[in-house]
């Protein structure tokens, strides 16, 4: 028998008992009162004493028998009551647990910027090798230039990708001393037309954007899926990016492939940004040199991305629009990341800004101050943190240089740097390059 049919037949009973009870104590009642009072003889006018009829003995048994039946009863069906209650806590605990479980999770599709390059299938072999699920994370390849070759080769992964490509393939007018710029202004054009896509005509609400050329670590998909919650949440945010612009082998830490940061420098090479962010920056889109218009202070406005100490994305693009800058001295030397790191369990808090501003400069600014000289000749003694500062863009480029680090700056804002500060590992240890304490803002001119 099911528990609510046991409910159902153990009601009948109760109903039926009082009944009883009530109708009992009705004619109990009758006998208990007596008759109407009547005068003694001898004493007329008087008013007599009440006369009460005691019931017989076993009259009464009967009496005490119901109501102990009754007080069982109601102790039972306080028993039941308290198992309905136990039932129904568990099942609603039971209820939320399936669907903190079964909870959809936000669809973060990747935007494959594609042009000329058939080498693209090594980048969306990376992809779907590392993709965990198909829904969660569509692939959606926009494709400029219409190199056949390179649309043969995206035509050829069937269903597991979607294929789009940009109709206007016409030159664009440009000023003559940008003639040679010509690659920039299409690259610009086609990134509008292909976000316009994902977040005006597929609707998303976030995107991943990674070029034709690049590869991607193991975790990729869960970097971006545990950091897409505190993107939404922290206004002072407005990107993830995969990249560090100074992980090089050897300049980062290898036993902190969990290790992220705060950065006020746009780093792209696959970066994560929101359908709100599109819509503030759509209508003021620029022509040309969209990467480095995205660095200056009118877009940035004081907002910081998140990046990782060792990157989730290299870059095999040798040739390109940019002909190869800094790719022979920097960017194929990219350390990817091999270890998984199980973001989505991590405690990320730390990340926002107020507790990882105070808790960045308590630790740079506390570190022990050393020289160029110390840090030239390898005379540094402990295992570091060091704060190693500089005092104007001259000998901010000359340690970065002798660092080994990238020392140019794009609107006053070093790579990586973040409240001016640049974290480097440098011979096994944390080197800071910082400014003094006290620094309030970039300076524009530093560039």
């Amino acid at each position: 028998m099911s528990f609510m049919a046991m409910l159902r037949k153990k009601s009948s009973v109760i109903l039926c008992g009082v009944f009883l009870f009530i109708t009992w104590n009705a004619i109990l009642v009758l006998l208990l009162w007596g008759r109407p009072p009547s005068g003694q003889p001898g004493e007329p006018g008087r008013q007599q004493s009440l006369v009460i009829k005691v019931p017989p003995n076993d009259v009464l048994a009967e009496v005490l028998h119901m109501v102990e039946t009754f007080e069982k009863e109601l102790e039972n069906q306080k028993k039941i009551l308290q198992q309905i209650k136990t039932h129904r806590t568990f099942r609603m605990s039971s209820n939320r647990s399936k669907l903190q479980v079964v909870a959809p999770q936000p669809v973060i599709p990747v935007l494959v910027i594609a042009c000329n390059r058939a080498t693209v299938k090594r980048c969306l072999d990376s992809l779907l090798k590392h993709r965990p699920s198909p829904e969660l994370h569509p692939i959606i390849v926009s494709q400029d230039c219409g190199h056949a070759e390179t649309a043969e080769v995206i035509h050829s992964y069937g269903n597991q990708i979607t294929h789009l490509k940009q109709p206007d393939l016409s030159d664009i007018a440009v000023p003559p001393q940008h003639k040679k710029f010509q690659g920039y202004y299409k690259i610009s054009r086609h990134y509008r037309w292909a976000l316009n896509q994902m977040f005006r005509t597929l609707s998303y609400s976030s995107v991943v954007i990674v070029e034709d050329d690049l590869e991607v670590a193991p975790d990729f998909f869960e970097y971006f899926g545990a950091l897409l919650p505190l993107l939404k949440s922290d206004s002072s945010l407005w990107c993830v990016s995969a990249w560090n612009d100074n992980g090089r082998e050897g300049y980062v830490d290898p036993g902190k492939a969990n290790l992220l940061y705060r950065t006020d420098f746009f780093p792209g090479l696959g970066w994560m940004l929101l359908k709100e962010l599109w819509d503030e920056l759509e209508p003021k889109w620029p022509a040309s040199f969209w990467d480095d218009w995205l660095r200056q202070p009118e877009q940035r406005r004081n907002r910081a991305c998140i990046r990782p100490e060792i990157s989730r994305t290299i870059t095999f693009g040798r040739q390109g629009v940019s002909l190869g800058q800094f790719y022979e001295k920097y960017l194929r030397f990219i350390k990817l990341n091999s270890e998984f790191v199980p973001f989505t369990k991590l405690d990320l808090s730390y990340l926002k800004e107020e507790m990882y501003r105070e808790s960045f400069e308590k630790e740079v600014y506390s570190a022990p101050v050393v020289t160029f000289e110390d840090v030239k000749q390898g005379q540094l003694k402990g295992p570091g943190p060091f704060c190693l500062q500089y005092s104007s863009k001259d000998s901010f480029k000359v340690f970065a240089r002798n660092l080994g680090i990238m020392d140019d700056l794009k609107s006053g804002v070093p790579r990586t740097g973040y409240r001016g500060i640049v974290s480097v590992f440098s011979r096994g240890r944390r080197i800071f390059l910082a400014p003094p304490p006290g620094w309030t803002q970039y300076d524009p001119s530093w560039s």
